[in-house]
């Protein structure tokens, strides 16, 4: 494999306590050559190893914001945000994981920024639990308003894809696209919401484990990798039924 000419960063969200998908995701990008790792928050519910997955990606040094199943996690408040049934996998995460950890997720920032670009779980500026889906174009172009960066990384959704603001009169064109394997290049002309998909719980209709490699250009958005990563589905749905956990989530890997 040839050395890439710029440095790589690893951008993934959503692990959800799924060991099994984070592992390999390491792996491969481990052997990809990303220098650091972003992670957009989630790393916890639905899957049956949140403490295993908090403590991983601790290890690694990835910088992490906060999800907003985290969020569920530290303020009361926030837990009104789910659905009984969500709340109830809530419960039972919580049950899992160490006190260090609920410390830690106390201490995750709303939003950081990366090499020139925001990072977030939900809505950019620094919105945790709000669905860019739920934004039609004047509300997106209202929220590219509320920021400066040329790119932001999301996640939450758990589905690929890419909103970009092209220039033009006005206040510019709203463009979506769906995001599949492969690279490509982002318009430098263009400022660009890049949702990297879900690491443990995929919903996009491919049940492999998705994340980002990104290339950061000194004149410009730079490159996308976007990788699929296949794992040990069986051994996960299993250790969610094991755990406990509402058992459509395991029925939801497939």
């Amino acid at each position: 494999m040839s050395k890439p000419t710029h440095p790589r960063i690893a951008v993934l969200s959503d692990v959800h306590g799924n060991l099994e998908a984070l592992r390999e995701v390491l792996r491969d990008l481990d052997a990809q050559g990303a220098e650091a790792v972003v992670n957009l928050g989630d790393m916890v519910g639905y899957g049956p190893e949140p403490e295993a997955c908090v403590r991983l990606l601790r290890e690694r040094g990835a910088l992490s914001v906060l999800g907003n199943h985290e969020l569920g996690l530290v303020e009361a408040a926030a837990r009104g945000w789910f659905n009984p049934q969500a709340r109830k996998a809530l419960d039972r995460t919580r049950a899992l994981l160490s006190a260090e950890s609920l410390e830690y997720f106390q201490t995750l920032p709303r939003a950081l920024e990366h090499r020139g670009a925001l990072c977030v779980h939900g809505c950019p500026p620094a919105l945790v639990t709000k669905y860019l889906y739920e934004l039609d174009d004047s509300g997106l172009r209202e929220a590219f308003g509320l920021y400066e960066n040329p790119l932001c990384f999301v996640g939450h959704t758990h589905e690929l894809g890419r909103i970009s603001l092209l220039p033009g009169q006005g206040r510019g064109k709203i463009a979506r696209k769906a995001l599949g394997k492969g690279s490509l290049a982002l318009n430098p002309l263009a400022r660009h919401l890049v949702n990297a998909g879900a690491v443990g719980q995929p919903r996009d209709g491919d049940n492999r484990a998705k994340y980002l490699l990104w290339e950061p250009e000194p004149d410009g958005p730079g490159r996308l990798d976007v990788r699929f990563v296949p794992y040990d589905i069986a051994k996960t749905a299993a250790g969610i039924i094991e755990k406990g956990l509402p058992t459509v989530y395991a029925d939801r890997l497939w």
